[in-house]
């Protein structure tokens, strides 16, 4: 079962977000804060990181850059979750070492097919 750890510190939309990601089968483990995420990065060994960029204790930027230099979690691919939708907010996320950037409000249709992206590119790089 594909393990996804969403880190996310809105209590509507992790709720949302949860409840729909293990309808559709999915493993799904709750980190509310950036620290709590890196660490659940490292002992959950999820298969794709959901990352709010907008986070208490420590910001998604810096928890993408610090999953990104711990070598045990520096291959999860990590999709960030933003409401900042500004023009050049996709290039920042990459360069934080997000591998994809979904705005919100969620658009669950489409952040499954980035789920799945995530997943085929991990699995072809080996």
């Amino acid at each position: 079962m594909t393990k996804i750890l969403l880190v996310e510190d809105h209590e509507e939309l992790w709720d949302f977000l949860s409840r729909r990601l293990k309808r559709r089968g999915f493993d799904v483990v709750l980190a509310h804060d950036g620290q709590q995420g890196v660490d659940m990065a490292q002992t959950e060994r999820p298969d794709v990181i959901l990352l709010d960029m907008n986070l208490p204790v420590m910001d998604g930027w810096t928890a993408a850059r610090t999953l990104r230099g711990i070598p045990d979690t520096a291959r999860i691919p990590i999709i960030a979750l933003t409401a900042h939708a500004m023009s050049g907010d996709r290039s920042k996320v990459i360069e934080a070492g997000c591998d994809d950037y979904h705005p919100k409000p969620v658009d669950f249709s489409r952040l499954l097919g980035q789920i799945d992206a995530a997943l085929l590119r991990q699995e072809e790089q080996g």
